[in-house]
């Protein structure tokens, strides 16, 4: 009672903290090359930017070079206020690829065929883009999931199917949804075993494309992003995964913008391309530190190679006891078998963040959960990879210790401590309750995947004898 009683005060300070926080405007600033003026626009499903805190996407030509934070005085012209300081935070003939902020995660990498430390920014006009399938797992969204429909059929790319993916329904709303707006150019598939990885695996199993790239129901998709992110692809016969850049879709509540404030899901605007045959100095835990490559709301793989290293491991993934971690591991077991992993800030998603204090609770338990359940499960089906893990291990412990630390506010983007305006400023400090739900899910992921474990393999066995061709291959390879 006499520690909750010392600590009661600072829990206090903590929640006002965080109900202090401010909604943020988000806007994208597209700069003419010689500076001179913009054009500004607000986010996916944002009114028109008024004066207050407003995280700005800058473009130039098109291409995302960075973010920042500004703030616009009342009754001042927001385009004019925004193009300055965007201006002076990213001048012309600066480096296309630096960015106020970029997260340690991407830096500058080797590219193919080039020496380590060579940056990477291909553009997708260099090379024809493959043929590709679109996965969206989904599970009862069917109003967000209209909305990343929409987007991904307005994509640029000129050959590319759509495949949603209804994970374990209870109802026939997202069924209802394909055949009566999407029909002729959704292909809608069910899977009744619970769990993202799962759904995912399903998705690969119906991909006809060269290439398969997966996104969530609650994004939009910039209308070049399956373009850029497949590109590479082409440009490089040795690729066997790339990512792309995640910025937030709205800043309204307090826990999306506290998220963002403390990196979200954005990983740079440095284009990076790791190779397993040249590890990079400046990633010593290198593959394991998967969560730096990218996310599963914005990847693509070369569909033969994931389908060679069998797809996503069932036992992990949203929806499962693990919690997390699918993406996580695909990178690494494509890493592993040699395929080199490429990350393009130029293709680009918009992610719609949870919206509650809970929500936040139950993703930093999440992830950290995800974290330790992916790294089983990568012994479990790699135990070769043993070795260099414990290597490794005194410095990941180091790591994870880092990453689920409280975190202080360090003034933010704008330097008053509103909002997010670089990924790696923060604007807001991490609170402790998150701090420790991490570091509870990280003690509970390998229990949490080996339960999750044998209960797909229950499924599975279940499962199988109903299914049939590719599908059956897919689900008896999945569940070893």
């Amino acid at each position: 009672m006499a520690g909750f009683m010392a600590r009661a005060p600072r829990v206090r300070q903590e929640i006002q903290g965080f109900l202090d926080i401010e909604p943020v405007q988000v806007a994208e600033l597209d700069l003419e090359p010689d500076g001179a003026g913009g054009v500004l626009r607000p986010g996916p499903g944002s009114p028109p930017v008024t004066d207050g805190a407003v995280f700005v996407l800058v473009r130039r030509g098109g291409r995302p070079v960075g973010t920042l934070l500004g703030r616009v005085p009342e009754g001042a012209d927001p385009r004019t206020v925004l193009t300055e300081l965007a201006a002076r935070r990213h001048p012309a003939g600066g480096s296309a690829g630096a960015s106020t902020g970029a997260s340690s995660g991407a830096s500058t990498g080797a590219s193919p065929g080039a020496s380590p430390g060579a940056s990477v920014s291909r553009t997708a006009g260099e090379a024809a883009v493959p043929a590709v399938t679109v996965v969206v797992a989904t599970r009862e969204r069917a109003e967000p999931l209209a909305h990343a429909l929409d987007s991904l059929l307005a994509q640029d790319h000129p050959d590319f199917e759509i495949v949603v993916v209804d994970n374990a329904p209870v109802t026939d709303a997202t069924r209802d949804l394909i055949e009566r707006k999407y029909a002729e150019r959704v292909r809608y598939v069910t899977e009744p075993v619970p769990g993202l990885a799962v759904a995912h695996n399903r998705g690969v199993a119906a991909a006809h494309g060269e290439v398969v790239a997966f996104t969530d129901d609650d994004v939009v998709a910039d209308p070049r992003w399956l373009t850029e992110l497949t590109a590479p692809f082409a440009a490089d016969p040795g690729l066997g995964c790339a990512t792309g850049l995640i910025l937030p879709a709205r800043l309204r509540t307090p826990a999306q913008v506290l998220l963002e404030s403390n990196g979200g899901f954005a990983k740079g605007f440095t284009a990076r391309t790791y190779a397993p045959a040249a590890p990079p100095a400046d990633e010593p835990l290198f593959p394991f530190t998967a969560g730096r490559f990218g996310s599963g709301a914005n990847m693509a793989f070369r569909t033969g190679v994931l389908r060679a290293v069998g797809g996503f491991d069932p036992a992990t993934g949203a929806g499962t006891l693990a919690r997390g971690g699918d993406d996580l591991y695909g990178f690494v077991r494509v890493l592993a078998q040699g395929h080199r992993l490429h990350y393009t800030p130029q293709a680009l998603v918009w992610h719609h963040h949870r919206e509650t204090w809970r929500d936040l609770e139950t993703q930093a338990y999440g992830y950290g959960a995800g974290l330790t359940a992916y790294l089983t499960a990568i012994l479990v089906n790699r135990p070769g990879l043993l070795p260099a893990f414990l290597v490794r291990l005194p410095r990941g412990l180091a790591h994870a210790r880092a990453l689920t630390a409280t975190r202080d506010a360090d003034g933010g983007g704008a330097g008053d401590g509103s909002a997010p305006g670089g990924h790696d400023d923060r604007g807001h400090p991490w609170p402790r309750r998150l701090s420790r739900l991490q570091r509870r899910g990280m003690v509970y992921g390998p229990v949490g995947y080996l339960r999750a474990r044998r209960a797909v393999r229950a499924a599975f066995a279940a499962g199988v004898s109903a299914a049939s061709g590719t599908d059956r291959d897919v689900l008896a390879r999945g569940s070893r």
